[in-house]
């Protein structure tokens, strides 16, 4: 573990990816550098466990999403971990009777006519400048709303009423999704693994009243000129990390690009050979409160299961153990009772408890769209922001948030030289 200088030129805090990204940027700067991280470890809301001998699990990130412009896909094979480009188990790769076929399509025709309603909405938005909720956008009446939903809790953390139209639609997705073998989490923690970081050391007051920046931290205080802070939005809207001044625009920001959440559990699977490699378990509940599943990812004797928006807060509020059970529950109504004994409960996440984290990734609230620019712009060229939540199109993933950090770090170059 780093020791804590009493001055650097730039004090980088969190170890997130957006952190990291910053870091790796300013290497070879001339710039001295400390990335101020309050966990024990690297990674932030990225996180590979061993969660048994034969069981890898991302307890966060799991996916590199929009592989094909995912800057994480180059650093991954520059530190040799293996991508795994196979076709992800949500649409192809049904398994079982709880969805039938026919009404798979169904869903998935309601769904994609969701999504060109939602498209075309937030065109005539750009024009009136008029966001809204993207709940506003389906079918009245449709049997399918519920799951669609759903699918809300999954990709933005929050259901449909609680999501701007505009900022789904700035939302870029190349429909090119791939993995890291070894877990996605482990890769940003290897991207990090040379970086100047002091661990255990969380940052409770930015202190920019002066010509220097005072940082009090758990582990004392320190100064720096410039500062890039990177931490999750509702850290900053809760007010964790201080300001003196105070910076009511960048708060306020913060409010508006809440954390949504989406939890993860993994099960251990007996027999698992009875069960098709990277299948996909969902059932057609017509209830927005419902599991995905992943069966045996990478061959693994696991089922993955994931849970989102409103329904994840409810299963964390009520305590450890919660979510594993529920999902064995849903698991069991869909392939049978004799499953119950087959699955058992090896680890879980619960990021609304996580009190570095308090959530999984940004949502912009109905007319907070333009809060992304607001939180990304700095201040004084002294302080600047990062994280995934300042990226404009993407947003929400790990890539988003280390290319934000190598965009903030381009930032304090550029000052640097005023």
């Amino acid at each position: 573990m780093t020791s804590l200088p009493s001055s650097v030129d730039v004090a980088i805090i969190g170890a997130g990816a957006a952190g990291l990204g910053a870091a790796n940027a300013l290497k070879d700067s001339g710039l001295s550098a400390i990335v101020l991280e309050a966990r024990d470890r690297l990674g932030g809301r990225a996180h590979t466990i061993m969660a048994s001998p034969d069981v890898t699990f991302d307890v966060g990130c799991g996916w590199l999403h929009s592989a094909d412009r995912n800057s994480f896909v180059a650093i991954a094979k520059q530190l040799g971990f293996e991508i795994n480009r196979a076709l992800p188990p949500w649409r192809e790769r049904a398994y079982g009777e709880a969805f039938p076929q026919a009404d798979r399509d169904n869903f998935i025709d309601a769904l994609n006519a969701f999504y060109a309603r939602a498209e075309q909405a937030a065109t005539e938005a750009v024009k009136t400048g008029r966001d809204g909720a993207a709940s506003l956008y389906l079918e009245p009446g449709n049997r399918w709303n519920p799951m669609i939903d759903a699918i809300s809790t999954y990709v933005n953390g929050r259901e449909l009423d609680q999501v701007s139209i505009l900022d789904m639609a700035a939302y870029e997705d190349t429909d090119i999704n791939w993995r890291v073998r070894r877990g996605y989490g482990a890769l940003v923690a290897a991207y990090g693994a040379s970086c100047p970081v002091a661990l255990n050391c969380a940052v409770t007051l930015i202190d920019h009243s002066a010509k220097r920046i005072r940082i009090e931290t758990s582990r004392g205080t320190m100064e720096a000129d410039k500062v890039i802070v990177t931490v999750p939005t509702n850290l900053i809207a809760d007010e964790a990390i201080r300001f003196h001044p105070a910076l009511p625009a960048k708060v306020d920001a913060a409010r508006g690009l809440p954390l949504g959440l989406a939890d993860k559990i993994t099960l251990a699977l007996e027999d698992a050979e009875s069960l098709p490699v990277e299948g996909n378990l969902r059932g057609a509940t017509m209830r927005t409160g419902m599991g995905a599943y992943h069966i045996r990812p990478f061959g693994q004797p696991c089922i993955e299961g994931f849970f989102g928006g409103r329904f994840a807060q409810s299963l964390e509020d009520a305590g450890d153990g919660t979510l594993a059970a529920a999902g064995i529950d849903e698991i069991v109504s869909f392939l049978g009772n004799d499953f119950r004994r087959r699955l058992k409960p090896l680890a879980e996440s619960r990021w609304a408890h996580d009190p570095f984290a308090r959530g999984s990734y940004s949502h912009a609230l109905p007319g907070h769209a333009g809060d992304r620019a607001v939180l990304a712009a700095p201040v004084d060229n002294r302080l600047f922001f990062a994280g995934e939540a300042t990226s404009p199109d993407f947003f929400t993933t790990a890539h988003g948030a280390r290319d934000s950090g190598e965009r903030a770090a381009g930032e304090v170059l550029a000052a640097s030289t005023k």
